[in-house]
């Protein structure tokens, strides 16, 4: 096997010190322009890479950062949202040398605060990205604060905190998709909302609540689901079965709204000439379901690279400041339409 070259090979050819490469690599005063030239050309004939274990030792980092995922692996690839933040945070890594140390722990909050303490422990990573952020108050900031390990929150935390935040407003979103539906002309609006202890989850439900009151409409039934497509189904089969069931269904993702098209499609009921639906996050698979699905657009690659980019500027500089993305908005497809028979979805569901 090859054996890559080192830093005494590129002292060798460039006819200098090891100190001499040291300096020039890292970009340190104390060498020659000349001189660090020859290094730099040196280093790029032989095909140099430097070594991040010997670069994290040498400045006493990880050159990593974390995410510490609370839910069954099984669900964090159904999810749409996770892949696309990755890969944002992963551009953004990628380019400054720096990788992502990802970990799922599935056993509560025990297990989950074992996996923030083994990683400032064994300083695996620098600091560490905080999702799916808790509603009412989320134990990890204390927890955090007390490892000295810095970090960024997905959304800011409805209690005091002293990490940024990279930030992203769901209402204007939730808002514009309950008026298109008004607008339509329906009256009774459903939500299927996602988890209630999550603030992202907890804050969809709230907004479209205020947005249907504000059109003076009394709130359709709301059913919690958990973000996952059998959760939406369920969700969607209660709604669909009540006595009186909603004209339209805002869901809290675009996952649980294609899950409830496919169960309105078995039960013999039309979107959008019975029943309009409408998303959330804008997946890549929401223009290419049948019907289109009309939702609300959330650019999870460029919150990932938000994300990044502050929690990198953190780690070196000590502080930084929260980020504010642009609001949610709403992409109309053919999944919503006026709203037809209401009896027609009560015949559907008695077949």
């Amino acid at each position: 096997m090859r054996k890559s070259p080192t830093i005494a090979d590129v002292a060798r050819v460039a006819g200098v010190s090891k100190g001499a490469v040291s300096f020039a690599l890292n970009n340190r005063p104390g060498v020659a322009p000349a001189t660090r030239a020859r290094i730099l050309a040196a280093a790029k004939e032989l095909g140099w890479q430097p070594s991040h274990r010997a670069r994290a030792l040498s400045h006493s980092q990880a050159f990593a950062l974390g995410l510490v995922m609370a839910r069954p692996p099984e669900l964090l690839g159904a999810d749409p949202f996770f892949p696309a933040f990755i890969a944002g945070v992963e551009t953004e890594l990628a380019g400054a040398g720096q990788a992502l140390v990802l970990q799922v722990v599935t056993g509560g909050w025990e297990e989950e605060a074992a996996g923030y303490r083994r990683l400032a422990a064994d300083g695996r990573v620098d600091g560490v990205f905080l999702s799916d952020i808790r509603h009412g108050g989320d134990p990890r900031l204390a927890l955090l604060e007390e490892l000295q390990l810095p970090a960024v929150t997905l959304q800011r935390p409805d209690t005091p905190s002293s990490f940024p935040a990279v930030t992203l407003d769901d209402g204007p979103g939730i808002r514009a998709a309950v008026e298109h539906l008004a607008g339509l002309g329906h009256r009774r609006i459903a939500h299927v909302a996602g988890p209630q202890q999550f603030i992202h989850g907890f804050g969809r439900r709230e907004a479209w609540e205020a947005a249907v009151r504000t059109f003076g409409l009394e709130p359709g039934p709301s059913v919690v689901g958990d973000f996952t497509a059998a959760g939406g189904a369920a969700a969607t089969r209660r709604l669909l079965w009540d006595d009186t069931p909603p004209s339209a269904i805002v869901y809290a993702n675009d996952l649980m709204a294609i899950a409830g098209i496919t169960v309105a499609h078995e039960l013999g009921i039309r979107i959008p000439e019975d029943l309009s639906v409408t998303g959330f996050d804008d997946t890549e698979l929401a223009g290419h379901v049948h019907p289109p699905l009309t939702t609300v657009r959330l650019d999870a690659v460029g919150m990932g690279r938000a994300a990044a980019r502050t929690l990198l500027q953190l780690v070196e500089a000590g502080s930084a400041e929260s980020v504010e993305l642009p609001p949610t908005e709403l992409v109309v497809r053919r999944s919503t339409a006026p709203p037809g028979d209401p009896a027609s979805v009560g015949r559907a569901t008695s077949r």
